[in-house]
């Protein structure tokens, strides 16, 4: 990604100097100037929302969201971890409240638990995936920080449009993962050995095994 945005920017800096060379230094320092600006707008916004989900975390707030998502969350992600749904339950708090950043270790933290403790570790983690890529939003706070930031007069009109988006869009992709995301339960030996076997290995192996012996 890097790489792409390096390209962007060579390319755009070579047009700009053939084509207006005087226009160069002004557009260079009016953009870096608008950088600054957006990244001091959304790192206020985020600190705000940060240290609040902390003293949310604190005061036990935090247990009480994931105790009221822990019901969808065993039925969507089919585990009954208690850890795993704590992860969950925040990771899905701070995407409600657009916080991307803030959800992202959360995030992590859910998907190598789901990956070590669920049976059905490839469905559970692709659900995990397409929730937050899809992320509905009840308060879109980043973007909602950067339409102030740009100047916007009423940056909080894009609410409502946006819960119905990634409401649809949520929805849309917990559907389509349910119905073409199939895997095989591991058994216990299989879990731990991180393998994606059926319940039946252990008699195949069984059998191998004797036959060897024979």
């Amino acid at each position: 990604m890097n790489a792409v945005f390096a390209v962007i920017f060579i390319l755009s800096a070579a047009l700009l100097l053939l084509f207006d060379p005087s226009g160069f230094l002004p557009a260079l320092l009016d953009g870096a100037s608008r950088s600054a600006t957006l990244c001091l707008a959304l790192l206020s916004s985020y600190a705000a929302w940060l240290g609040l989900m902390r003293l949310w975390e604190k005061s036990g707030v935090t247990r009480g969201i994931s105790r009221l998502l822990k019901p969808l969350s065993k039925k969507l992600f089919r585990t009954q971890d208690e850890e795993t749904l704590s992860a969950i339950g925040m990771n899905l708090s701070a995407n409600l409240l657009g916080i991307g950043g803030a959800a992202t270790p959360y995030g992590i933290r859910a998907a190598e638990l789901l990956e070590q403790r669920n049976p059905h570790a490839r469905y559970a983690s692709s659900m995990l995936f397409v929730v937050n890529a899809t992320s509905l939003q009840l308060i879109p706070t980043s973007v909602v920080a950067m339409r102030v930031a740009a100047g916007s007069v009423s940056a909080a009109d894009i609410i409502l449009p946006t819960m119905l988006a990634t409401a649809f869009s949520t929805l849309l992709g917990v559907l389509l993962t349910r119905l073409f995301i199939r895997d095989k339960a591991r058994t216990p030996a299989a879990k731990r050995e991180g393998n994606d076997y059926p319940a039946k290995r252990p008699a195949a192996y069984k059998t191998r095994r004797a036959g060897e012996r024979r």
